[in-house]
């Protein structure tokens, strides 16, 4: 890898690798792979059903597990809305129900509910006992279970301040059937391995595409490489061994600092001086000042256009920079809770962010209408850190409280968690193609997850004393963690 690494040299943007098939076999058996799915991509995408089907199974793709996951999904679907709970009850046995214990007690606390609804007292105690007993530490608050043994005494549902919203059995229904429909998109994605394959990657724009990408790197490699995978786009094997540029302004500790776009020209920095500075990633010049923070700056965060950024501050709120040339400076501001606020992240779709702070709380904010759409509450101290998958239907958020939490946007719900770090967790960060997670903690260490398995993959240690310091670590490419402590 360091081998590899040396042999990368800086050229700016004007050098050119003109597409030719030394660049990828198109015989090789990982690259034929790659191509059938992205052809399935391109089927599902465009209608074509029946022959995305034929391309999985002539592809050696599991159909048949497929088509009888399909059943399953159906009729579980089916039985929710119908409130057949002894066919929900059967179908729970099934291997992509049985497993996922989060979703098994938000069917268990809907039929428990129904019961209360409809005064079957009796089946209702034997529910709590055999079902959702066991199952008590997937509430998602800690007043939550309490509420639902005294709903055992009460006269309806409404009476427990943990369901007082709650909208009756048939909208209950509804969006339970929702949740169990993202959390099988969840897994449809896991089996695919995850993989992000852009729109429209056909054989006949491969070689130029690649080429292209290879062209506009930053550092371009001695010999024309290899190209092993066609799902993710080029990038040089760099090692940092020495120190490029420093960028000299703030007036207080640096705590946060971000490339701009894509394409990294510019950086943005946040400060115990309250502000934030633009600066150009070449000549380490300050392009701009952005004032109008009260307190120091903890996170910052940029949209891959890299026209707008946001931050996040200690004075409650997050603001949101336009960073177009004629309007670098201006800023709208949210409310984003009570008291420090130690994280911002832009959604991969460019329009909402996610926060998490002092108040425990995660919230997703509207960019357009800059309100708080939703908050997501299961955190017993401060978040540190929060991210998005890839794809946009994940939030991952760390906590002081050594938790790692997994929350659905669509229905809220806290569908994972991880608790196997130390101390408090100072960080995460997702893979490219969201199958691997990074996070790291006050407990000496940067951890890889499998995130279906939500198992550690592999432990970084190095770091010192990081029990009483911040601890922070990203990926660089696909095949180097960095890691940086105080």
């Amino acid at each position: 890898m360091l081998q590899m690494a040396n042999s990368q040299h800086h050229v700016g943007l004007r050098a050119c690798v003109r597409p030719s098939e030394k660049i990828f076999d198109a015989n090789d058996s990982n690259i034929k792979m790659d191509i059938a799915r992205m052809i399935v991509q391109y089927l599902g995408d465009e209608g074509y059903h029946a022959s995305k089907l034929v391309v999985m199974d002539e592809s050696n793709v599991r159909l048949k597990e497929r088509e009888e996951q399909l059943v399953t999904i159906k009729r579980m679907k089916k039985a929710i809305i119908d409130g057949d709970w002894p066919e929900v009850d059967k179908l729970c046995t099934k291997p992509i129900i049985k497993n996922q214990k989060a979703f098994l007690y938000a069917i268990y606390k809907q039929q428990y509910l129904e019961y209360i609804e409809l005064h079957e007292i009796q089946k209702a105690f034997s529910h709590l006992n055999k079902r959702l007993k066991p199952l008590e530490h997937l509430s998602t608050t800690t007043q939550e279970f309490r509420d639902i043994c005294y709903l055992l005494t009460a006269r309806s549902v409404h009476e427990a301040p943990s369901f007082k919203n709650w909208e009756g059995i048939g909208p209950s229904r509804e969006k339970l059937v929702e949740l169990f429909q993202s959390m099988v998109n969840i897994e449809e994605a896991d089996r695919d391995g995850s993989y992000f394959v852009p729109p429209n990657r056909l054989l006949t724009m491969l070689r130029q595409a690649v080429a292209y990408q290879i062209e506009f790197s930053r550092y371009h490699p001695g010999v024309a490489p290899r190209i092993k995978t066609l799902l993710e786009d080029y990038q040089s094997l760099i090692v940092p061994n020495s120190v490029r540029h420093a960028f000299s302004g703030h007036r207080g500790n640096v705590k946060c600092a971000i490339f701009i776009g894509e394409q990294g020209e510019r950086i943005l920095s946040g400060s115990s001086d309250n502000t934030c500075r633009v600066w150009d990633s070449e000549t380490a010049e300050c392009l701009h000042v952005l004032e109008g923070h009260t307190s120091r700056v903890w996170d910052v965060t940029a949209n891959k256009a890299g026209s707008f950024a946001a931050s996040a501050s200690a004075d409650s709120t997050v603001k949101v920079w336009n960073l177009a040339a004629s309007k670098v400076g201006s800023a709208e501001t949210v409310e984003a809770g009570a008291g420090d606020i130690y994280s911002v992240r832009w959604h991969p779709a460019g329009k909402h962010l996610v926060t998490g702070g002092y108040d425990k709380i995660v919230r997703l904010i509207d960019v357009e209408k800059n309100v708080v759409l939703k908050t997501f509450t299961g955190h017993q101290l401060p978040v540190s850190s929060t991210v998005f998958s890839p794809l946009g239907n994940i939030i991952v958020s760390g906590s002081k409280d050594n938790t790692i939490k997994f929350w659905d946007i669509v229905s809220g719900i806290c569908i994972k968690t991880i608790s196997s770090h130390l101390g408090e967790v100072t960080s995460v960060e997702f893979s490219s193609n969201g199958t691997q997670l990074l996070s790291s903690s006050k407990d000496n260490s940067n951890r890889l997850w499998d995130v279906r398995a939500a198992r550690p993959v592999r432990r970084f240690k190095g770091h010192q004393n990081t029990s009483k310091n911040f601890i922070r670590a990203g990926f660089a490419g696909d095949s180097l963690v960095v890691g940086g402590s105080e």
